[in-house]
């Protein structure tokens, strides 16, 4: 949360695929998510120079209007969609419309002041865009295996080793342009090579964290293990001590850092060595895995913050 500015005129736009709802000085507008509905979202905060737009990551749906908003050099936050909708509930607001989103998104970013969303460079979008490509095949491929399962005729059991091996080659091609893409980033090469220097991260893993989780290397503790959704949080009231879980982060960066756990466990002795001394201290497998993963997103951060910082042997 940045300081409180009363001169910041916050402005809640609510995303849809086809649509913006804006919430700007009082009034609302309707304009289409495409060219023409972004060209009126510029000439209507224009006439507000002191504008900050306010809107919620919408899987995807949110990146046309806010690329050109910060190519307009107008500030805009992209906030957690849950966050906000927690506030709306706070405040007793249990209808949901596009105008009421929109309006609440003004009311959200006026009360906690969110921090301007940096752009990201063309090579991080890129990157991004095939991190997302490669997540969506590998989903497709696990259903299709798991559909698999059930089938006993010769045409579909014929049909899905065709799919799955075109999927299979697809996410190859995914990982080879990945590798690409990073090799040509003289930044992005030195980042990844610095990750792939932990036991257990490779190729893969180093290039899903750089990008579902640019922040890396920036980072405080706490806020890196919250960002990857690894951070526990507390669960009492009085004198009952409930069980500390994680919530929220990013699931594509979780999922590549157990991943990447799995095989540190194995293969590196100081993580190895932390995980039995918690398994022996009665800690659930599960909850000694996320402990380390805890530990593994926290040394990433380190390692991209401090060039000087080495792994001990």
């Amino acid at each position: 949360m940045s300081q409180h500015n009363p001169h910041i005129l916050h402005v809640g736009l609510d995303v849809a695929k086809s649509s913006l709802q804006l919430h700007l000085a009082g009034h609302f507008h309707l304009l289409a998510n495409d060219a023409k509905g972004h060209a009126q979202l510029l000439k209507l905060l224009r006439v507000h120079p002191n504008a900050h737009v306010v809107c919620e990551a919408t899987g995807g749906y949110e990146q046309p209007p806010v690329r050109v908003l910060q190519a307009a050099d107008i500030p805009v936050s992209i906030v957690e969609a849950g966050r906000v909708r927690y506030f709306a509930r706070a405040q007793g607001q249990r209808a949901k419309t596009d105008p009421i989103d929109a309006a609440v998104l003004s009311e959200y970013g006026a009360t906690f002041q969110p921090v301007v969303t940096a752009p990201a460079s063309p090579q991080q979008q890129q990157l991004a865009g095939l991190a997302q490509r490669r997540r969506q095949l590998i989903q497709m491929l696990a259903m299709e295996r798991n559909h698999a399962e059930h089938y006993t005729e010769v045409f579909r059991l014929r049909q899905t080793r065709q799919l799955r091996k075109t999927l299979e080659k697809q996410i190859e091609q995914c990982d080879a342009a990945l590798a690409a893409l990073i090799a040509q980033d003289t930044e992005l090469a030195h980042k990844a090579d610095r990750l792939q220097a932990i036991p257990g991260v490779g190729p893969v893993v180093a290039a899903t964290m750089l990008a579902e989780m640019p922040e890396l290397g920036k980072l405080t503790t706490q806020t890196a293990a919250a960002l990857a959704g690894v951070a526990p949080y507390n669960r009492d009231s009085g004198s009952q001590n409930g069980i500390r879980r994680i919530n929220g982060g990013r699931g594509a960066v979780r999922c590549a850092l157990y991943m990447a756990t799995l095989s540190a466990v194995r293969h590196d002795r100081i993580l190895k060595e932390f995980y039995l001394r918690l398994l022996a201290a009665g800690k659930k497998p599960l909850v000694a895995m996320t402990a380390c993963m805890r530990k593994l997103v926290i040394l990433m951060n380190r390692l991209l913050k401090n060039n000087d910082f080495q792994l001990a042997n």
